[in-house]
């Protein structure tokens, strides 16, 4: 195949739309979902996603802000860090530090009204383009491992995957990135003062004078919202 027959497909697939599935199939796929949220074993590599998606939300606000950024680190234990520079206090600050929560209940959110509007390939390719932009930021090893593997393995599915293995990735990751995204926060919610301490919400209190458990229960608030949202497109039959 040559360059422009795979760039026009590329533009096919992007642009084009695909059948919406039947309802059993998405809630279905949402009962998976659940089970890889909840599950111990298979949390932490559900986890290590999410975090992606947090990490790329304070890297997109920082540049958003004019904040200059300085690299994203990856880690096994499922945690991120993004460095930037800039004025270390006001509203900009504030906003990258509250993006990294609320980024994978927006991106489900989008995910949702993306496979709602018949758009699954447009979802999955882009997905594997915000991991080609994060893959030029990421300043460690493993984190560079990891999003390779990410991906790619978008990336293949998308390529060389049938109709049917392509919904399955669609809407794994969007019901993944919506039943996730309030997990992270209910766990530091649940963890005593120390485990909070250098956390966003910490940052974010020390900024604006709210108590740490304020800003958890504020953006938990919000990622439930977009749970409710996300869910009542998806499958509106559960709601």
């Amino acid at each position: 195949m040559s360059t422009a027959d795979t760039w026009a497909r590329l533009w096919g697939d992007v642009t084009s739309r695909q059948p919406v599935p039947e309802a059993r199939f998405v809630l279905l796929t949402g009962a998976v979902a659940a089970l890889l949220v909840l599950a111990p074993g298979t949390w932490p590599r559900v986890r290590l996603a999410v975090t992606v998606v947090h990490e790329a939300g304070h890297a997109l606000v920082a540049v958003l802000v004019g904040r200059r950024l300085q690299g994203i680190r990856l880690h096994s234990d499922t945690s991120g860090v993004t460095l930037s520079r800039g004025r270390p206090r006001g509203p900009g600050m504030v906003a990258m530090l509250a993006a990294g929560y609320l980024a994978p209940a927006l991106l489900g959110l989008g995910a949702a009204l993306a496979l709602a509007a018949g758009r699954s390939l447009a979802l999955l390719w882009g997905l594997v383009v915000l991991s080609a932009l994060m893959l030029l930021w990421v300043r460690n090893l493993y984190g560079a491992l990891a999003l390779v593997v990410l991906g790619a393995g978008v990336g293949v599915v998308s390529w060389a995957g049938g109709p049917t293995a392509q919904a399955v990735a669609a809407y794994l990751i969007a019901w993944l990135l919506l039943l996730a995204s309030p997990r992270p926060l209910l766990e530091l919610l649940g963890a005593g003062a120390a485990r909070r301490r250098g956390s966003d919400p910490d940052q974010l209190a020390r900024l604006t004078r709210l108590p740490v458990v304020v800003w958890v229960l504020v953006l938990l608030a919000a990622n439930l919202a977009g749970l409710v949202v996300g869910v009542s497109t998806l499958a509106p039959e559960l709601l």
